[in-house]
């Protein structure tokens, strides 16, 4: 009983901040959806924020109905001839439109104007975060320190490889390190594999190689990760601690590297874990979403933002895979119908779609596995 009710209470507290990260992912990404599909001619019916139900809405002077419903999990806008919320193909929805409406529909629309439509969501995602990530840098700089080595861990792959205190890295696999922070990316999301440092050792380039162990770590909420470590470690008479302030421009830069890492970072992990070097144990759904909301807004706004920022690239990329269901999935088919000249059959979108949503409900059920795995382990 102690155990339910305290569930209950972590559920209910972590509902603002969960509610507040994702709608505003969710109304970026259909934003970029409605604004670009307006631009090119397309009229929307429906914008809404959540599904089932509407709870509250208005229609505005373009005939758009802008509404929130009350299943708070996502969002969709409608366009006029879509047979429902998903983009589904067309039947007899469209054979009702009248001419003049006809001209204004989704399916009429030229090809690159509904690609471009769909793709602007993703878009979207991507801008909202690189937007979010420049603000922070322009405001509160970044911590930074030289690639300097203060110490070496025992029994680490660092030592056995031969690093010593006062190297430099130089370059990791022949990538150029500027900071510290860069070593700790790069390895982090390449456990077990091997890689080839260049370090400065009093003037003179030495080559090592090691291979990063994979180290299982607990942030300071308990979330658990493995990632890899080779065992250096740096400290302020080292590495030489300091902010780096940027301008506006230096700012967007940093907003797009950063932004590109968490690309990088989740390709990488999906791809190790198609090759087997990894779990797919840290694929989650709204339940650890929640979980990292709350833990967010025990350090304020500005990390709950940035926790925004950190899922609307994610569901950008989520939504950019060639999945019938999904904006690539709507993609893929656009290219076909470019080679072909015509779209695919109505039966064969059909049974794509219903693939399609045969995955994302099983990567929504496992996701849920893991999440509540994650709670009561």
């Amino acid at each position: 009983m102690e155990f339910l009710t305290s569930s209950a209470g972590n559920i209910l507290s972590a509902l603002p901040p969960f509610l507040l990260v994702l709608t505003i992912v969710v109304f970026f990404h259909e934003l970029g959806h409605y604004l670009v599909g307006r631009w090119c001619g397309i009229k929307a019916e429906v914008f809404s924020i959540g599904f089932g139900p509407e709870l509250f809405g208005r229609t505005d002077r373009h005939g758009t109905h802008w509404k929130v419903s009350l299943i708070p999990l996502g969002g969709y806008v409608k366009f006029l001839g879509d047979e429902n919320a998903a983009s589904l193909p067309t039947g007899s929805g469209e054979t009702a439109l009248s001419p003049a409406e006809r001209a204004q529909s989704f399916p009429n629309a030229a090809l690159w104007r509904r690609a471009a439509t769909v793709a602007a969501g993703p878009i979207a995602n991507f801008i909202l975060a690189i937007a979010i990530f420049s603000v922070t840098f322009g405001i509160n700089g970044r911590m930074i320190s030289d690639p300097v080595v203060a110490s070496v861990q025992p029994a680490s792959a660092a030592e056995a490889a031969g690093i010593l205190p006062g190297d430099r890295f130089v370059a990791i696999d022949g990538i150029e390190i500027e900071i510290f922070d860069d070593v700790q990316r790069y390895v982090s999301v390449r456990p077990e594999v091997p890689m080839t440092l260049t370090m400065d050792r009093n003037g003179e380039l030495v080559d090592l190689t090691l291979t990063p162990v994979r180290t299982e770590i607990s942030d300071n909420f308990g979330n658990k990760m493995e990632v890899g470590r080779i065992g250096v470690v740096t400290n302020d008479d080292a590495g030489n601690f300091r902010i780096r302030e940027y301008g506006p421009i230096e700012a967007v830069g940093e907003g797009v590297a950063q932004s590109w890492y968490i690309v990088t970072r989740t390709v990488g992990y999906i791809g190790n874990i198609i090759s087997g070097r990894e779990k797919p144990d840290q694929l989650g759904g709204p339940i650890r979403v929640a979980k990292y909301s709350k833990d967010m807004s025990t350090l304020g706004i500005m990390a709950l933002i940035q926790l925004a920022a950190v899922l609307s690239v994610s569901i950008g990329l989520l939504n950019l895979m060639p999945v019938p269901m999904l904006d690539g999935g709507h993609l893929v088919f656009y290219a076909i119908e470019a080679v072909r000249g015509r779209p695919p059959g109505e039966v064969a979108q059909e049974w794509a779609y219903r693939f399609g949503l045969t995955i994302v409900l099983a990567l929504m059920i496992f996701a849920t596995w893991n999440d509540v795995t994650m709670l009561i382990g």
